[in-house]
């Protein structure tokens, strides 16, 4: 991990053309209890980018960057490093993208797109 510019999301050093609207890290899954009492949890976090009236320019390139990548290989996402109390954004090498979630058309434009993110480590 490297750091990143502070308050810019981005892919292999691109920036969006538009940046999310929000931006969270998404709890790990939960597979139970241990022998030893307790919690295992999945090894890799997810982040989770959503853009609220997203033009289809906008859009296009979101899907280019899932096309780029979802087949060859992983994407170096600049994200808020987790938990970190500065807000400094960091690089995480070898994450994947799962594929972008559309919802509805209003007006020439898109009302939702959410974009997960598969972190491998955050420590």
């Amino acid at each position: 991990m490297t750091t990143g510019l502070s308050g810019t999301y981005a892919f292999n050093g691109i920036d969006f053309q538009l940046q999310p609207s929000t931006g969270k890290w998404v709890d790990r899954t939960n597979y139970g209890i241990d022998g030893n009492a307790r919690t295992v949890y999945s090894q890799y976090r997810k982040f989770e980018l959503k853009w609220e009236l997203i033009s289809t320019s906008d859009l296009h390139q979101i899907i280019d960057f899932y096309n780029g990548v979802s087949n060859s290989g992983s994407v170096v996402s600049c994200l808020p490093k987790w938990n970190d109390p500065d807000y400094t954004f960091y690089n995480y090498s070898g994450t994947q993208l799962q594929e972008p979630q559309v919802s509805e058309y209003f007006q020439g434009y898109i009302q939702s797109v959410t974009l997960l993110i598969l972190v491998a480590r955050t420590n």
